[in-house]
This record gives structure tokens, C-alpha cells and sequence, in this order.
């Protein structure tokens, strides 16, 4: 170990110790600050300025086997990125990144994890930067760029680093074994305990939170020893440049060899993440996106494990409400935020077609749903405000769909275009609102991506629980809320998310939302249901990125 990784070790090892501590008591802790101010007077500043000395060039990452220069981003909200970066030759880049992994496997989990840690801290320092590289890739306004792009992707990479060594460390390194045998001497052995990593891992990135969906799968991997190459979604390579960038740089400072992490930018229609993914190299997959490209994967890497987190339909069931207001405010903010294009943005909201109880009083369906739709209303009538909570939609995709959307059931609240007057050329758009019936399976059970919501009369609340359960059961969810008042109810539908696999919200009323999960304390997904094959982040995430080998002999 070199004196730099030792300065490393002994700088986080109490960063990592209460990280420990915190996915174990699942309270909430994070090292990073998540508000602008945190961060210093002239972050501000700097961060834009390093996020414009990237544009209109080369990106500074010299990497083996680049053959060309690729990119062509285009912002969300209108502005050309024009940067390139390299385009791997796989027959040099992937050697050369195996070629560096003995001496970080050697390193131990203590080294690796306190270096990476090292790694997040130094993102940390740049994440103003790294929120403007988000922002402008994503389509993401830039608070939530700041906030989901910087310190909550920060909070999930160092999660991923905690697990990662709790399970390489649930056993010793190494033991002296005797074992008795009467009158003879005993057999006597030293034996040693080594988590060997499985190969190269290729993380590929999505489009809508390019850091907070890549880092725990690339903390993880990087943790347990392994090599891990990077594939951009082509349009939002920019913010895991800098990613990939810093973590060489603290690589190199550590002493260790940079080709542990590498990016691969791919050229227009090249489909590098299919041919990464059945490299024989390749040994780890992670990958967040839509359901056929992860099913793909499920298929065809069968010398890979494959993280995969698709799609799935999030499910609200309306019961009764005490507090009518707050529900209706809280349901309007995550219908809204990020125009809806998150994975955990409820869809089909469930109301019993005789209507609700709310603070005592009787609502119709029609008025939960004229309620819903005013409240949406209200939260999004300033254009300047509305902007700060939906971004830019990111592909024509969610533009189609909403188009799509207006001939379905009941429109309730028609979407409506918002002016950016910083960037007039953005898509904006305000969640659409329509109501159906729960005889209409085939339009809820499918997974319709962006701001569109459903209100789906119900006979009975019981149906509605039933419904849930089938629909979480066979297509899957990532999130799902209940609103009741009565315990037996609340009960029932903690029973059917048991039974589904999916992670369940009751009564959220205040400044938690259906759609927003805590890192250390909110699991991100179950893999136990169709949505996703695995957790953010739980033992089972990283456990299987390495194995234990031993070696023994005689004393």
C-alpha cells in the first residue's frame, strides 16, 4: 500500500465506520449536504465554469485502446453539448483494465473502500459542476439536478461501498485451525480467506439520472474488487466523464493502475452496451431502463451477474384521508416532479367509484379527481415555479405517450406546454390526468413513462388492494402508497405489498414523497418483483460481485 492509499485509509475510516453503522440502524445520515449554500460562495461559480470549459471539445480522458472521438448531446433544453470523448477499442481497453485488477484485488476491502470513498469526496467537491452536466443532459431542473445528480448519488455510491465491505468482511481474512485427534497430535492449519472479484463490470447509464442510477453498481463493483467500464446513455454522457475522470485521477493518486475505470462513448446506432455485455470479460452488468433492453440482458449475458431495473407500474390506493389537503398536495408534487419521467412516479391511482371519506366529510370520485386536478393546478400556475419542479421532458418518447394519453378515458387535466424563458426551445409539460375504470386492464397495466396518471374507479377498496397485488405481482413497481384511515385497510395492503414485493407508503401527507427514497435508510426497489432483479442497496447487491477463495496449508 502506498503512503498516499495509507493518508486515504486513515482520512475515511470513520467515514466509512459510521456508514456501517448507518445501513444498519436505517436512520438518516449522509456525509454530503444536499443544499447549494453547503458548498461555498464561489462553488457557484467555479462549478459553471468548469462545466462550460467542457463544451465545444475533446473531454480530458486519456484511456487505453481510444481509436476515435464521439458525442453529439444535445441538451433538453436546446443548447449543443459538442463534446467528444473516446471510443474504445475493446480488444486494447478491456486487457489493459483486467491487467489492473491483481493489485487492487491485493489491496483488501479496507484500501478499496476508504479509497473510494476518497473518490466520492472528491465528487462532492464538485458537484455543482456535476449538477450543471446533469442538468443540461437529463433535462432535469437544475435544483434537482443539484440535489439527485450530486449528494443523493454520492449518499448511494458510498451505501453500496458500506455493503460491499460488510459482506467481503463477514469473515475473517485468515484463521489457524486445529483440530483435535485423542492421543496423536492434532492436525494443525493456517488458512486464508481472499474476495476475489468476478471480472470487469460494465455499468450501463440511463438518460433521466445518469449519476444516481450508475453509482451504486459502480461503487459496488469497484469495492469488491472488481474493473468496471462505464457506458453512457449517448445522451447524457457528460456528467460519468467526469465521474470516470475523478475516479482515475484518485486511483492514481492511491497508488493503483487508472484502467480500473474506463468509458466507453459509442458512435450513433452502435449498440456498444450489447456488444459490452456479452464480452467474455465482462462478468458484472448493471443497468437501469426500459424493460425489453433489461430482459435482453437477463437473456443473453449468461457469463454475467445482471443487475437489471426496468419498468414497472406504481400504484396508489385512495381509502379515506384525514388530512384531504395534504394528500392532495403531496400526490400533486410527484405527479409533477420531473414532469413524471422517474421511475417511482405513481400511475395508477386507485378511488372507489362511490367516493372517500376525507376529515369526515364525503368526496365523490369526481371530486377527488376535480380536486387532484386543482391542486396540480395550482402548484404548477407560475411558469417559473413550474419549471424549477418538471425540468424538460428528455426524449420524444414521453412526448408520444402524452399525445397518446389524451384519447384515453376521461381526460381530467390536460397537460399544457410551460414557456422556459431561459430556454425557449425546452419541451416543459404538465402531468396529464385522465380517469378510467379498473375494467380497463390493458391500459394500466401497461407502463406509460412521464407525466400521466390515471384515476381508476374501483368497486371496493378490497378490489382495489386485489388489483394491486395481481398487477405489482405480474408486471411489477418500484414504489406504492396507501391513504386510509382505517388500520384493517392499512393492514390489507401491507399484506398485499408483501405479497407483490414492493415497497409501500402510507399516508404521506408532509415533505415525503411516494417517489423519493433516503439512501442508508429507504431501500430503492425489492428485486422481488418484475420491476427490478435487486435492491438499492442490500447485502444481496453486492455479495455476488465477488467470491471467497482460500488457500491453506500446514502449521
Amino acid at each position: 500500500m502506498t503512503a498516499t492509499a495509507e493518508q486515504f485509509t486513515a482520512r475515511h475510516r470513520e467515514t466509512l465506520d459510521r456508514a456501517l453503522e448507518a445501513i444498519r440502524e436505517r436512520a438518516f445520515w449522509t456525509p454530503y449536504p444536499e443544499m447549494p449554500k453547503a458548498y461555498g460562495e464561489e462553488a457557484a461559480t467555479t462549478g459553471k465554469a468548469s462545466y462550460d470549459a467542457y463544451l465545444g471539445g475533446p473531454f480530458p480522458l486519456v484511456q487505453p485502446g481510444t481509436d476515435e472521438l464521439v458525442g453529439g448531446e444535445t441538451s433538453p433544453y436546446g443548447v449543443e453539448l459538442g463534446v467528444t470523448y473516446p471510443h474504445p477499442d475493446l480488444d486494447v481497453l478491456l486487457p489493459a483494465m483486467r491487467a489492473a485488477m491483481p493489485q487492487w484485488r491485493d489491496a483488501g476491502p479496507d484500501v478499496r473502500a476508504t479509497v473510494l470513498i476518497e473518490a466520492l469526496g472528491r465528487l462532492n467537491a464538485r458537484t455543482t459542476e456535476i449538477a450543471h452536466a446533469v442538468h443540461h443532459t437529463s433535462g432535469q431542473a437544475f435544483g434537482m439536478a443539484f440535489q439527485a445528480g450530486g449528494p443523493h448519488a454520492q449518499d448511494r455510491g458510498l451505501e453500496a461501498v458500506a455493503y460491499a465491505y460488510a459482506a467481503q468482511t463477514a469473515q475473517v481474512a485468515a484463521a489457524e485451525w486445529e483440530k483435535p485427534q485423542g492421543p496423536k497430535p492434532a492436525l494443525r492449519m493456517t488458512k486464508r480467506f481472499t474476495a476475489v472479484p468476478r471480472g470487469i463490470g460494465l455499468v450501463i447509464g440511463c438518460n433521466t439520472f445518469p449519476t444516481w442510477n450508475s453509482y451504486p453498481g459502480l461503487f459496488a463493483s469497484l469495492a469488491t474488487g472488481n474493473a468496471v467500464v462505464v457506458k453512457p446513455h449517448p445522451n447524457a454522457i457528460l456528467p460519468l466523464a467526469i465521474t470516470v475522470a475523478v475516479l482515475r485521477d484518485t486511483l492514481s493518486a492511491a497508488g493503483f493502475d487508472p484502467n480500473l475505470v474506463a468509458l466507453a462513448a459509442e458512435k450513433p446506432g452502435e449498440s456498444l452496451a450489447k456488444v459490452l455485455a456479452t464480452r467474455p470479460e465482462v462478468r458484472v452488468i448493471d443497468y437501469t431502463g426500459s424493460t425489453e433492453f433489461g430482459e435482453w440482458l437477463e437473456r443473453n449475458a449468461p457469463q454475467a451477474v445482471v443487475y437489471t431495473e426496468k419498468a414497472g407500474i406504481n400504484t396508489v390506493i385512495i381509502d379515506s384521508v384525514e388530512d384531504y389537503k395534504g394528500m392532495l398536495g403531496n400526490l400533486a408534487f410527484s405527479f409533477s416532479l420531473y414532469s413524471g419521467q422517474m421511475c417511482t412516479t405513481p400511475q395508477n391511482i386507485f378511488i372507489p367509484r362511490d367516493g372517500i371519506t376525507a376529515g369526515g366529510e364525503h368526496k365523490s370520485f369526481d371530486d377527488v379527481a376535480t380536486d387532484l386536478a386543482t391542486s396540480v393546478d395550482k402548484l404548477l400556475g407560475d411558469d417559473t415555479r413550474a419549471n424549477a419542479l418538471l425540468g424538460a421532458v428528455c426524449n420524444t418518447g414521453v412526448s408520444e405517450r402524452l399525445k397518446k394519453a389524451e384519447s384515453v378515458g376521461k381526460t381530467v387535466l390536460a397537460s399544457r406546454t410551460v414557456t422556459n424563458s431561459d430556454y425557449p426551445t425546452a419541451e416543459v409539460r404538465t402531468p396529464l390526468i385522465a380517469a378510467i375504470d379498473t375494467t380497463d386492464t390493458d391500459i394500466y397495466t401497461a407502463e406509460w413513462f412521464g407525466p400521466i396518471s390515471f384515476l381508476i374507479a374501483t368497486d371496493t377498496t378490497d378490489s382495489a388492494i386485489n388489483t394491486f397485488r395481481e398487477t405489482v405481482t405480474t408486471h411489477g413497481a418500484i414504489t406504492a402508497a396507501v391513504y386510509s384511515t382505517d388500520d384493517t385497510v392499512i393492514a390489507k395492503t401491507e399484506e398485499a405489498a408483501l405479497d407483490a414485493g414492493v415497497n409501500l407508503s402510507v399516508n404521506l401527507t408532509g415533505g415525503v414523497y411516494v417517489n423519493q427514497s433516503a439512501a442508508f435508510s429507504d431501500f430503492h426497489a425489492t428485486g422481488a418483483n418484475p420491476a427490478a432483479n435487486s435492491a438499492l442497496s442490500d447485502l444481496a447487491y453486492v455479495a455476488n460481485r465477488f467470491r471467497v477463495v482460500q488457500s491453506r496449508r500446514h502449521i
